[in-house]
């Protein structure tokens, strides 16, 4: 094949000259727990993270966004929220917070921090207030208590189930031990959902986030965006709740009837005003903050409601992850992401990988390369580890060639694999225990970063002490031995990035060009760069006399190679 003649094809997206530092960043997720140790007792902690910003300025990213570091007893990675202003014990303190702000900002990184609105942890002050109140109290209607079905209340009050697996009810026992009242909980037991209908809740919110703009954060990532408000009178449901799947990106599994719609729990109307109300509120702060949404919503065209222009700035493409290694599909949710996104004014995000997913040097590895598992381990079908990271630097060279703005999930410059091989009585995930191992589950994509090849620990804790192992093949993907190394993946993100900006392809606009091989590569122009991506498993020759800016991997004269990424100019 060849891609001698390139012919000018669809304008899918028009250059951006709007100037808010959200729409064409490139912003770093760090999971705290995972990212650095400087406390010694082998988990992340903010002290950590401090230490090493220098690590992201290096790399030439614009924004950090910290998962959850929050008072929590951790039964979900700190997801179960107990005090959401203040640090939790174990990542350190407000202090040390509040120092992580002021350094990422003196080094001229923006901070965004998680916010977890569609539960708290069963230890937060107020569902312990609950449970002591008992039913019909004010106290209990700041959730979603109800009394259970059956003849003596013995069943769920309806047929939900948790995204982790079991049922979406759990009942409570009164203090004379007879049986209780039930309570929503859309994730693990420990994670009761807040009832949004209450004004009490959405206060609260509200002087959350006035609590962490107030010291200087400069936006926040919503968790289950689109999970806060329920159906009234929470209905029976026959669909399946899960995420998004599918290799073109088009469907959710879950999705019965074709609207996109998850449910009587998900994407209802209510959510919009929530996000009304938080964005006047970021809009009295100077600075341009910026709220992204985490909401698995399809078709996009029902996910662009979310960033019109009065709710929030941005939310994750998740169609993009999903579509996998397949050049049509890519093609398709690419032009179908902005076409929704530019209608409401919105940039269009880009990400590969997070704490949720399996990273996608390992998906990328797999036999079906579209294929989104959650979770791998021992006995489950084992990813071919250099074809998926050859896989996974021409996806990211592609994903940073793209106008609008980029999330990069830490170690993912690194070319970090899922940890595939851990120990299953090692897992911490409770969607391993709640499908009784049938999900793998995430730990793998969090174990703890190699900073120092030869170092215990590789380089993480100052004792070597790490709160999940990392597999041996890491010591050679710590940050010390790909730094300056020619060729490294840590080098490639450096020169994508400080070539991106040097170019504003994030504010720059996409042509589709056109070619014999439209089935097998992605090829656009984004401003003076041409972008080719060869999604197939054979060489196609490159356009004559062009000049090569970076690629992805090693070039023949003349040819692009398999499974790789090329940025050009043309004459």
């Amino acid at each position: 094949m060849t891609l001698a003649a390139l012919t000018p094809d669809l304008v899918a997206h028009r250059p951006d000259t709007r100037t808010e530092w959200w729409r064409h960043a490139v912003i770093y997720q760090v999971y705290p727990r995972s990212f650095a140790d400087a406390s010694g007792d082998g988990i992340g902690d903010l002290p950590g993270v401090t230490a090493r910003l220098d690590h992201l300025v290096e790399l030439g990213v614009d924004a950090v966004w910290l998962s959850p570091f929050y008072r929590s007893p951790q039964a979900d990675a700190g997801y179960d929220v107990a005090d959401y202003r203040d640090v939790d014990p174990l990542f350190g303190t407000l202090a040390d917070a509040d120092a992580l702000v002021a350094r990422a900002h003196e080094l001229g990184l923006r901070v965004i921090v998680d916010l977890v609105p569609n539960h708290t942890s069963d230890e937060h002050a107020w569902f312990q207030a609950a449970l002591a109140a008992g039913p019909g109290s004010p106290e209990r209607a700041r959730y979603h208590f109800r009394d259970g079905e059956g003849e003596h209340g013995e069943l769920p009050p309806n047929n939900w189930e948790s995204i982790f697996g079991g049922p979406a009810w759990t009942r409570t026992t009164d203090p004379d031990g007879t049986p209780g009242q039930w309570y929503l909980h859309l994730f693990d037991s420990k994670q009761p959902d807040l009832d949004w209908d209450n004004p009490e809740v959405h206060a609260e919110f509200a002087d959350v986030l006035r609590f962490w703009l107030d010291r200087g954060v400069d936006g926040f990532r919503v968790d289950v965006a689109h999970g806060m408000v329920k159906a009234p009178g929470l209905p029976d449901w026959d669909g399946h709740v899960a995420m998004i799947d599918g290799s073109d990106g088009s469907h959710a599994v879950d999705d019965v009837d074709g609207s996109g719609n998850h449910g009587p729990m998900f994407d209802q109307e209510g959510v919009h005003e929530i996000y009304r109300a938080w964005r006047r509120i970021l809009d009295t702060y100077d600075g341009d903050r910026a709220m992204v949404t985490e909401a698995w919503v399809e078709p996009l065209s029902r996910l662009a409601r979310y960033v019109r222009p009065d709710e929030a700035h941005q939310s994750f493409n998740f169609a993009f992850l999903a579509a996998g290694w397949h050049a049509p599909s890519l093609r398709r949710v690419i032009t179908a992401s902005y076409e929704a996104n530019d209608a409401v004014g919105a940039p269009t995000t880009w990400v590969l990988s997070n704490h949720d997913v399996v990273r996608h040097a390992s998906r990328m590895g797999l036999g079906d390369p579209t294929h989104r598992p959650n979770g791998i381990g021992h006995g489950d079908e084992q990813p071919d580890a250099g074809l998926g990271l050859q896989r996974a630097r021409a996806a990211s060279l592609l994903m940073l060639g793209l106008p609008g703005s980029a999330y990069v999930y830490q170690g993912e410059e690194l070319g970090l694999p899922d940890h595939t091989a851990l120990d299953d009585d090692l897992r911490e995930d409770p969607a391993f225990f709640r499908t009784g191992g049938a999900e793998r589950g995430r730990d793998g994509c969090r174990v703890p970063l190699p900073w120092e090849g030869d170092a215990p620990g590789l380089g993480f804790s100052p004792t070597g002490a790490t709160w999940l192992p990392q597999p041996a093949e890491w010591a050679d993907l710590a940050v010390d031995r790909q730094r300056g190394r020619e060729g490294s993946t840590y080098e490639l993100y450096r020169a994508a990035l400080r070539l991106r900006r040097d170019e504003n392809l994030g504010a720059g606009g996409l042509q589709w060009l056109d070619s014999p091989a439209r089935e097998h590569v992605l090829a656009f122009r984004n401003g003076r760069v041409v972008v080719l991506a060869n999604l197939d498993d054979v060489d196609v020759a490159l356009p004559l006399d062009a000049e090569v800016l970076l690629a992805s991997g090693p070039l023949a004269d003349g040819v692009l190679p398999a499974a790789t990424t090329a940025w050009l100019r043309l004459p």
